[in-house]
């Protein structure tokens, strides 16, 4: 069976996670001194990740299935700065019609680690226990943890998790459109 094309992100505007349909994973980073350019240059690397630099000028273009982005932390400082990185990945999404889920952090780590106040150790541990995987850097990680939700959530699972981890699946509003 041909394994769906699911896209997990991490996103920040100075090292967003990217874990590819492929499986592998990398690091989009930008620096402060680029400004407002940062989001032009992150919307550009994330229409490659999911559909290729084809995504919003051919209509011929296979986007991902589906894409997981970790949605943004209700009370955090920089939940501004990174909304703003969010509305311009989402918009990009929603106009070439790729299906994306939010998933809460207290959620991904409940999936990854069985404990929703995990720290980003418990998680990169609990990847490397399940499936060897080590990343450079904790971006990595989440969205290599997004992409295996997504996939899991299309049947596909990529580790096997108990089910009170699978369980987290259901507290997250996947699109229809999505599979």
């Amino acid at each position: 069976m041909i394994r769906p094309r699911v896209v997990g992100l991490d996103l920040s505007l100075t090292a967003t996670g990217v874990a590819f349909s492929d499986g592998s994973v990398g690091t989009i980073k930008t620096r402060l001194s680029e400004r407002d350019r940062r989001l032009t240059d992150i919307r550009g690397a994330i229409a490659v990740a999911v559909g290729g630099p084809e995504l919003m000028e051919s209509p011929t273009a296979v986007p991902a299935a589906l894409v997981v982005i970790e949605d943004l932390p209700t009370h955090a400082k920089s939940a501004g700065i990174t909304g703003m990185v969010h509305g311009v990945v989402r918009e990009l999404l929603a106009s070439a019609r790729v299906p994306y889920a939010l998933v809460p952090p207290a959620t991904l780590k409940k999936y990854a680690t069985g404990a929703g106040n995990a720290d980003k150790t418990a998680m990169a541990v609990a990847a490397f226990k399940r499936d060897g995987r080590e990343f450079a850097d904790d971006n990595q990680c989440d969205a290599w943890w997004l992409r295996a939700m997504g996939l899991d959530q299309l049947g596909h699972p990529v580790i096997e998790l108990p089910k009170a981890q699978r369980d987290a699946l259901a507290k997250v509003a996947w699109p229809e459109a999505a599979g």
